[in-house]
C-alpha cells in the first residue's frame, strides 16, 4: 500500500452526524432550517459533518485528486483500468472511494468494491482512513477483511481485504458476484495472492462483462502489465518533486556501522525530521536498536534523546500506531529512528519523515524444492524498490536519502524489478487451491511469470503424499476438506488426522500457536537470563509443540480470571511473551474450531496431560509432518534431515536446548538454510512411530542415508502383519504413477 500519513481518527468508529455549527442549535428553528440546506451524504442519507469537508480540501491536495475525471471516464467505458503512481500519490484511498461513487451511480445492481492490499495493517488502516473522510461508520458501510478478522456487514459498499482473503472467497464464490468492482492494489508487490487473482480474475472478466477491475501499480511494472492484459486504459499520476540524494559509496566500515554513523551525525546537525532506517534483516535490527539505545544516552541532551522504534514484520503499522509509553515519548524528545527490514514498499509513512538510510541490501527467503527447505540470501534489492524507498519522502522537500552503495552499483547489480513470489516460494498451498478452484471451472491460471515446473511437481508431490489428491490428479475428500483451513496444507492434514487420534482440541491449540507470531517477546539486553527462568515454567518434556500447548492454556487462565485487560498484558511482561500474538493465537484457534464444526469433523474432549493424549498428538503431528524429520547423527545435537543433507541445530530457545536433553529423532516445524541452519518448534518422535505413519511410498522415495537403513531395520521388526500391509499400499501408489499424474489442470 502506498498512501499519505494515515491516522486512525476517532471519528471513523463514532461519528459526528452534524457540523458543529450545529452541535448548540437546541432544536431551535433556525438550527432545523439550516439543517434542510445542508448537504447529504448519499451513502448513508445523513448530513455530512465539518470533519468531512476538512478531510475534502486534504484530499484535493493529493496528486491523483487531478485525475479523478479522467479515472471515472474511463471507468465507465472499459472493463478493465489500469492505474499508475509513486507511493503517497493517494491511489489505494482515492481509487476505491471513487469506484464506490460509480456503484452508488448504477444502484449496486452488479455489487459494492473489494479492494486488495498484499499486507493486512494497511488494509486495516486504509479501512479507518476511507470511513472518515467518506464520513460513514467502519464497519458498515466501509469495512475490512483480514485472514481471521471480519469488520464487515451484507451491507458494506466498500471493503478493503489482503489478497488472501479475497483468493480464498473464490472457493465460494468463484466468479466473485458480490462484487461490481475489483480494485487490486500493490500490483507491483508481486505477491502470489495477487498474481493468481491477476491470472484467474481474466477468465472471471469473460464470464461477467459487467464487472470492473482496476489495477493499481508503481510505474515500474506497467510496461509488463500493459502486455498482460493488452490494450487497456492507462492513468498515470504524475510524479512529484525531486528529492535529494547522497550515494555514500567505497567506505571502509560496515553496512551497519555506516548507518549508526549517519544517524548520529544526523541527530547532532539538529536537523529537525525524523529518520527511516532499511537494514537487511531482523538481526542487524536489533543490533542497530542495542547500540543506538547504549549510545544515545551519551548524546547532547539539549538535542533531545533519540527515540528508537525497531519495525518486524508483523509490527509494521508500529510507528503509526505507537503504544501509549512511545507516544509520551514523542511528545517530550525530538527525533524517531525507525529501524526496518521491510521493502517499505507498503508502509504507511509519516511526514514526519526528513531522512532515509538505505542499506540497497535485503535478506529473502528463497524456497528450494529439491530439499523443501527455505535458503535465506542475502542479495541487492530492486531498483523499484530503491525508487520507492525514495518517495518516502515524496512530500518532503526538504528531504534526504542516502544510499549506502553507490550509482554504479544499482545500474548493474540491482535487478529493475522485484523478484514474483510465485517464482521464490513453496506453492504447495497455492496449488491446492488451484485444484480446489478447478471444481468450478476455473483451473487454468495464466500466470503474469510461470512458476518452475520443478515447483509446481514438488507441490503436487506434497499433496499426492498428504492423500489430497485422487488416482487422477484431482482432490481427494481429504483434499477438499484441507482446503477448508486457512492454512498450510501440512497442518491441515495434522487437524483432520487429530479426529482419528481423538485429540483435535490440542491439534488446534498448536495450529493457531504457530500460525500466529512468534509468542516469545524480542529480549532487552540483559534480560536473557530472566526470561529464561520465567519460559522454563511452561516447558513441557515431549517437546516444543506441548511446550506452546502449555503456554495458551496459561494465558487462557489468565485472561479468564483477569478483571481488565492490563492484568492479562502485565502477565506477558512478566513472563515475557508476546500479549499480541496470544490474542493472535486466540482468535485463530477459535476460527479454525468454528470451521470443524462447520464441516461437523468429529471432536473428543481435551485429555492433554495423559501419556495417551501425548502419543496421539505425536501421531497426528506425524500424520502431517513426516516430511520434516531429523536425526542427530553424533550424539552431540548436528541433526541431518531425512529428505536431504542438510544438518541444522536446535534452535536456542528450543526446550531440549534448554535443558541440554537432545532426542535423537525429532519432528519440526520450521527449518531455514541461513548462518545458523536452526529447526525451529521440535518434538521428539520414535522411529517405529514414523514408519507407522509415513507413506509407504514417500519412504521409498528417501535418498540413501544412515537414517533410511536405520528406519529399514525397524521396519523389518514391525509384524509381518503391518509390513504385508505397506507393500499392497506401495503397490497400490507407486512412484511411477505419482510422477504420471503430477499434471495442473
Amino acid at each position: 500500500m502506498e498512501e499519505e500519513e494515515l491516522e486512525c481518527p476517532n471519528s471513523a468508529s463514532e461519528k459526528r452526524y452534524f457540523p458543529e455549527s450545529l452541535d448548540s442549535s437546541d432544536g431551535d428553528e433556525e438550527g432545523i432550517l439550516a439543517c434542510e440546506d445542508l448537504e447529504l451524504n448519499p451513502f448513508d442519507g445523513l448530513p455530512y459533518s465539518s470533519r468531512y469537508y476538512k478531510l475534502l480540501k486534504e484530499r484535493e491536495d493529493l496528486p491523483i485528486w487531478k485525475e479523478k475525471y479522467s479515472f471515472m471516464e474511463n471507468l465507465l467505458q472499459n472493463q478493465i483500468v489500469i492505474v499508475s503512481g509513486d507511493a503517497k500519490c493517494g491511489k489505494s484511498s482515492q481509487v476505491p472511494q471513487w469506484c464506490a461513487e460509480y456503484c452508488l451511480s448504477i444502484h449496486y445492481q452488479h455489487g459494492g468494491v473489494v479492494c486488495t492490499q498484499v499486507h493486512k495493517p494497511t488494509a486495516v488502516q486504509l479501512a479507518l482512513r476511507v470511513a472518515d473522510e467518506m464520513d460513514v461508520n467502519i464497519g458498515h458501510e466501509v469495512g475490512y477483511v483480514i485472514p481471521f478478522e471480519n469488520c464487515c456487514t451484507s451491507e458494506t459498499i466498500l471493503r478493503y481485504c489482503t489478497d488472501d482473503v479475497l483468493q480464498r472467497e473464490m472457493m465460494s464464490s468463484p466468479f466473485l458476484g458480490s462484487y461490481g468492482v475489483i480494485v487490486l492494489d500493490d500490483v507491483h508487490e508481486r505477491s502470489m495472492a495477487t498474481d493468481v487473482l491477476l491470472g484467474l480474475l481474466k477468465d472471471v472478466l469473460v464470464a461477467r462483462p459487467e464487472l470492473k477491475l482496476i489495477i493499481n501499480s508503481s510505474p515500474h511494472l506497467i510496461s509488463k502489465l500493459s502486455s498482460y492484459y493488452g490494450n487497456v486504459p492507462l492513468i498515470e499520476v504524475k510524479k512529484q518533486h525531486p528529492v535529494e540524494v547522497v550515494h555514500l559509496s567505497g567506505a571502509q566500515m560496515e553496512p551497519l556501522e555506516s548507518v549508526l554513523r549517519l544517524i548520529f551525525e544526523i541527530h547532532q546537525s539538529g536537523e529537525k525530521g525524523d529518520i527511516v532506517v532499511f537494514l537487511a534483516c531482523e538481526q542487524d535490527i536489533e543490533k542497530a536498536y542495542e547500540i543506538i539505545c547504549q549510545e544515545g544516552s551519551n548524546l547532547n541532551p539539549d538535542l533531545g534523546e533519540l527515540v528508537v522504534v525497531p519495525l518486524y514484520p508483523e509490527e509494521k503499522c508500529a510507528l503509526f500506531k505507537p503504544n501509549d509509553e512511545t507516544e509520551k515519548r514523542c511528545q517530550v524528545y525530538q527525533r524517531r529512528v525507525v529501524l526496518t527490514a521491510s521493502s517499505g514498499e507498503s508502509l504507511i509513512w509519516s511526514n514526519s519523515v526528513k531522512f532515509v538510510i538505505d542499506v540497497g541490501v535485503e535478506r529473502r527467503k528463497v524456497y528450494n524444492p529439491r530439499i523443501r527447505a527455505n535458503s535465506l540470501v542475502t542479495q541487492p534489492i530492486s531498483q523499484s524498490q530503491a525508487d520507492t524507498r525514495k518517495q518516502i519522502l515524496g512530500s518532503s522537500s526538504s528531504g534526504k536519502l542516502f544510499c549506502l552503495y553507490s550509482e554504479e552499483f544499482a545500474r548493474k547489480d540491482m535487478r529493475p524489478l522485484k523478484p514474483a513470489e510465485m517464482q521464490e516460494a513453496n506453492l504447495t498451498s497455492m496449488v491446492l487451491f488451484l485444484k480446489r478452484i478447478d471444481i468450478a471451472g476455473l483451473g487454468h491460471c495464466d500466470f503474469m511469470n510461470r512458476p518452475a515446473p520443478e515447483s509446481l511437481m514438488q507441490a503436487l508431490e506434497d499433496l499426492d503424499y498428504l492423500a489430497a489428491l485422487d488416482n487422477d490428479g484431482n482432490l481427494s475428500e481429504f483434499g477438499i476438506i484441507m482446503s477448508e483451513f486457512p492454512l498450510d496444507p501440512q497442518l491441515s492434514k495434522s487437524i483432520l488426522a487429530s479426529c482419528e487420534f481423538d485429540c483435535v482440541e490440542e491439534m488446534l491449540t498448536i495450529a493457531a500457536m504457530v500460525t500466529a507470531p512468534n509468542c516469545f517477546s524480542n529480549l532487552p539486553h540483559g534480560a536473557e537470563e530472566a526470561a529464561l527462568t520465567c519460559w522454563k515454567t511452561f516447558l513441557h518434556p515431549e517437546g516444543d509443540h506441548f511446550t506452546l500447548i502449555n503456554i495458551y492454556k496459561a494465558y487462557q487462565d489468565v485472561a479468564l480470571n483477569s478483571t481488565s485487560e492490563h492484568c492479562v498484558e502485565k502477565w506477558c511482561h512478566d513472563y515475557f511473551l508476546n500479549c499480541c500474538a496470544l490474542r493472535m493465537a486466540d482468535v485463530i484457534r477459535a476460527e479454525l474450531l468454528e470451521i470443524v464444526k462447520r464441516i461437523e469433523l468429529p471432536c473428543a474432549e481435551p485429555a492433554f496431560g495423559s501419556k495417551e493424549n501425548a502419543l496421539n498428538i505425536k501421531k497426528a503431528l506425524l500424520s502431517g509432518h513426516f516430511m520434516q524429520i531429523a536425526r542427530d547423527v553424533d550424539g552431540s545435537g548436528n541433526y541431518l534431515m531425512l529428505t536431504h543433507k542438510q544438518v541444522a541445530q536446535l534452535h536456542p530457545l528450543s526446550g531440549y536446548s534448554i535443558t541440554k536433553k537432545m532426542p535423537e529423532w525429532v519432528l519440526f516445524h520450521k527449518f531455514s538454510i541461513s548462518e545458523n541452519n536452526y529447526v525451529r518448534i521440535t518434538s521428539e518422535i520414535s522411529p517405529e512411530l514414523f514408519m507407522q505413519l509415513a507413506p509407504p511410498y514417500y519412504f521409498s522415495n528417501l535418498p540413501p542415508s544412515e537414517s533410511k537403513d536405520i528406519l529399514h531395520q525397524v521396519m523389518d521388526h514391525l509384524s509381518p502383519l503391518s509390513t504385508t500391509k505397506k507393500e499392497q499400499k506401495m503397490c497400490e501408489k507407486c512412484p511411477e504413477t505419482t510422477e504420471q499424474r503430477c499434471t495442473i489442470q
